[in-house]
């Protein structure tokens, strides 16, 4: 297999960068509604843990409330009982001993009635907050729901022409040695405009309008070697490989005129 030339690698890597571009405003057609599709899961996804905590949360109120009530019910059986043992109290001490007893199973169903109550409150509260949190939970769904269908919509109608093109640069691909074709992605992805190999224009990068040294002109024309944008990092080529004639004006003298005057 030939050795390829610094020029055929340069027009091979160019004839990709026209193809993802051509990806690129295809897919741009899109615009935003990938990301807001995407942030619209995101919402949901914390939405519904949202409401899952809630719920939670008020499973765990009404197990407290069982517990509570089950105190109440199990102090009233003990004051009952113990007010039965006062009828056969045999001296003042183990009457006053049952009386205490009696006065701490009252405290206790006080307390628990009222914590009946708090918790009573507490879940009123949540369920409030839940009817808020449902009805934004369905307005949400029924926005995702429209921006996937809309994106589908669109993607339908661009799904032919981008399987087409995605065809075309795997085969550009196939051209392009491992190692560039790596260097040639991961500059790609440093910018939002996809452009990785940017032709000279006017002495200057085409991506990022950085002026270029007359030296490293010299060598893209020449096509010696490839050559690195020192500002932005893009690839340089020269503006011919990218099918631009820069047209170099030239400043024209201008002719003087004098003005003849008229002799009276």
């Amino acid at each position: 297999m030939a050795v390829k030339t610094i020029a055929q690698r340069l027009e091979q890597l160019y004839k990709l960068q026209t193809i993802d571009s051509r990806l690129d405003q295809l897919r741009a057609v899109r615009g935003e509604l990938p990301i807001e599709v995407d942030d619209l899961k995101d919402e949901m996804e914390g939405l519904n843990t949202r409401l899952a905590n809630f719920n939670s949360e008020i499973e765990h109120f009404n197990g407290q409330i069982t517990a509570n009530k089950e105190q109440i019910k199990t102090s009233q059986e003990l004051i009952k009982k113990y007010n039965t043992q006062l009828n056969n109290v045999k001296n003042n001490r183990e009457f006053d001993a049952l009386n205490k007893e009696i006065e701490i199973q009252d405290l206790t169903i006080q307390a628990a009635e009222k914590k009946l109550g708090e918790l009573d409150n507490s879940i009123s509260m949540k369920n409030e907050l839940i009817e808020e949190l449902q009805t934004r939970i369905n307005e949400r769904n029924e926005d995702l729901e429209n921006k996937i269908k809309e994106l589908e919509e669109i993607t339908a109608e661009t799904e032919k022409e981008e399987e087409q093109i995605k065809k075309e640069r795997a085969k550009a691909e196939k051209s392009i040695e491992e190692k560039l074709l790596k260097a040639y992605d991961r500059i790609r992805a440093n910018f939002r405009n996809g452009i990785a190999v940017a032709p000279v224009l006017r002495g200057a990068c085409g991506g990022c309008f950085a002026k270029i040294p007359p030296q490293l002109q010299s060598d893209i024309r020449q096509s010696k070697k490839i050559v690195i944008c020192e500002n932005c990092g893009r690839i340089n080529i020269d503006a011919r490989m990218a099918g631009i004639e820069e047209a170099v004006e030239e400043e024209k003298p201008k002719t003087r005129r004098r003005a003849v005057r008229k002799k009276s």
